[in-house]
């Protein structure tokens, strides 16, 4: 009783990536809802977004706090973000993040939380943390079935995956070698890694229920958002997702297959054209077929996408009868989801309410 009669204080870390701290902050205003106060830490440049997606009601509740990652020479703070980040700078990015350290020690020691929940991308997080008593959960954004399959891969590489639906295909596992091939760097980010996981307080919350960024217009043809005119919306930079897949018109989702958007897909009907480009992509699609909410539109022998092929994936899963069981599955589950409600979202607080009362017995 005494837990749920005081707010528990969560510090959340998430990576620096808009799809990672997405799924932190409706964890947070789900938490902020049940007693708990949330303090939710990251770079100036991704707080600017954030607070934008935060109404007054939340503003009790939901404290954002500011990491000043120390300045390197090439990575001013517009760049302390994923998001627009050059590609060859993530190395660059990571580093100043590990070693922004001291800072974050500084943080938990100045508000003094009562857990902390951080991403599998900082594992010294949970080590800062030990040193102030601070029980520690893993918060993993990415599908319980990448994780099984990505662990799977880093401990038995030359077993086959035991579930054989779920696999990469030759061109997806040169868009993930970097996670695959062994180096002195990869070597000693698994076994931090695995130390991030065996330091998680005997929890380990995974996201089971928008990575790809670019010039898009570069790619269309010449006049082309000009001559969509009143056909059909295109919409530069980020769209409200959510309040799309909402919108009864819908009758099919082309995704790039990044989680959260996997998610949504499913939570709101939605029958999913899978078009996954790297990391978790490729396997959140095989999951989508698996289960039956989607088609995947496979690539060429060359790696690449064709017009026909993927224009044929849609008219099958949003207008032909051979996508019925497609459809009807999609709405199938969004029904499940709808009524399990809240079911999940209990259970975490049930047991970071426990690991709240065991801190508080050993102090």
């Amino acid at each position: 009783m005494e837990a749920k009669q005081s707010t528990i204080s969560i510090f959340m870390f998430p990576w620096l990536a808009h799809g990672h701290i997405s799924p932190y902050l409706e964890l947070a205003k789900k938490l902020s809802t049940r007693n708990f106060k949330i303090y939710l830490c990251s770079t100036p440049v991704n707080l600017t977004s954030i607070k934008r997606k935060l109404s007054e009601k939340y503003s009790n509740s939901i404290q954002l706090i500011e990491l000043h990652v120390p300045p390197l020479p090439d990575l001013p703070p517009p760049y302390h973000t994923t998001k627009d980040l050059p590609p060859h700078l993530m190395p660059t990015l990571k580093k100043a993040f590990d070693s922004a350290e001291p800072i974050f020690s500084l943080l938990l020691k100045t508000h003094k939380p009562d857990l902390l929940i951080y991403d599998f991308l900082q594992p010294w997080a949970p080590v800062v943390a030990a040193e102030y008593g601070i029980p520690a959960v893993d918060f993993i954004t990415s599908s319980a079935t990448m994780t099984a399959f990505m662990h799977h891969l880093y401990k038995d590489p030359l077993i086959t995956f035991p579930f054989p639906l779920i696999y990469l295909r030759d061109y997806d596992k040169v868009e993930v070698s970097h996670l695959l091939n062994p180096s002195k760097h990869l070597d000693k980010d698994k076994t931090r890694c695995f130390e991030c996981l065996d330091r998680s307080s005997e929890i380990v919350l995974i996201k089971t229920f928008k990575e790809v960024e670019g010039n898009v217009e570069k790619a269309m043809p010449r006049g082309f958002i000009e001559s969509v005119g009143e056909r059909g919306m295109v919409v530069e930079g980020w769209a409200p997702q959510v309040k799309i897949l909402l919108h009864p018109s819908i009758g099919g989702f082309v995704s790039h297959c990044g989680w959260s958007s996997v998610m949504e897909g499913m939570k709101f009907g939605s029958p999913i054209i899978a078009i996954p480009m790297h990391l978790d992509q490729p396997v959140n699609a095989r999951l989508v077929e698996e289960i039956g909410v989607g088609m995947e539109a496979v690539r060429d022998k060359n790696e690449m996408l064709d017009r026909k092929n993927v224009a044929e994936v849609i008219q099958k899963v949003v207008v032909e009868d051979g996508g019925e069981a497609v459809r009807s599955k999609a709405m199938e589950l969004s029904e499940t989801l709808s009524i399990k409600g809240d079911e999940d979202i209990d259970g975490v607080v049930e047991e970071l309410v426990r690991l709240y009362n065991q801190k508080k017995r050993k102090e």
